[in-house]
């Protein structure tokens, strides 16, 4: 299905044309990274869709879908809660289970063949592991990955190609106020421990240098190709 054209699109297709060009054959592995409220999940998807009106079989995850289980201990927190890591070191190196992710999902996909794989490896309104569902692809297939996180040290060498999206800390914490009605100032008591972990990794894995592609995603509706040599 053809897509309605706009600046959105018209760059998503852009970005689409270049993976392919180097990518179109066999399984390929994409990556959205970005900080929280970047906009990953939204941009994932809207790749996702530009493949797909190009032709690809084409597969969407999020490493929000492989939390690791909450902490049982007297830091429980509030359900809803931001999961109870008690330092900002925590948060960034404890939030995610990334040996599930490669388990089901990265390491199965990258077969190929029959060999079936898990796009959800936890559930966290559950607090469990997600139920198996099991999908199998053809030879040829995309799969689009988004999430903090992804330029990490643990997922360094699974992307065939990664983007990076970049956004003022304002502009996320003010999507992220939208989203789910927290604190929209990045100075905020409240904020302190998802900004300080997210600066940990910016600082610790340079994801902006590890990246194919950069994005300035401050205005969803129009995002803009930024170059490393620029920096």
């Amino acid at each position: 299905m053809e897509l309605i054209a706009s600046p959105r699109i018209d760059f998503l297709r852009g970005l689409t044309s270049e993976i392919t060009h180097n990518y179109g054959r066999g399984r390929v592995i994409v990556a959205v990274d970005g900080v929280d409220g970047s906009g990953t999940a939204e941009f994932a998807d809207g790749l996702a869709a530009t493949l797909r009106e190009a032709g690809y079989d084409t597969f969407r995850a999020s490493i929000e879908d492989f939390h690791a289980p909450r902490r049982r201990d007297g830091n429980a927190g509030e359900t809803g809660a931001e999961p109870p890591r008690e330092t900002p070191a925590e948060f960034y190196e404890e939030s995610y289970d990334y040996r599930t992710f490669r388990r089901v999902l990265i390491d199965p996909f990258r077969m190929g063949g029959s060999t079936g794989f898990q796009t959800s490896g936890f559930d966290r309104q559950r607090e469990a592991p997600s139920q198996a569902r099991w999908l199998t692809a053809g030879r040829d297939a995309m799969l689009v990955v988004d999430g903090v996180f992804l330029g990490r040290d643990e997922l360094k060498g699974i992307w065939n190609y990664s983007i990076y999206l970049e956004v003022p800390w304002p502009v996320a914490f003010a999507r992220l106020s939208e989203q789910a009605g927290t604190d929209p100032d990045p100075a905020a008591p409240s904020n302190q421990l998802r900004l300080q972990g997210q600066e940990l990794y910016l600082a610790d894995a340079f994801p902006r240098g590890r990246a194919n592609a950069i994005v300035d995603n401050t205005d969803a509706d129009r995002p803009t190709r930024e170059f490393a040599d620029s920096c």
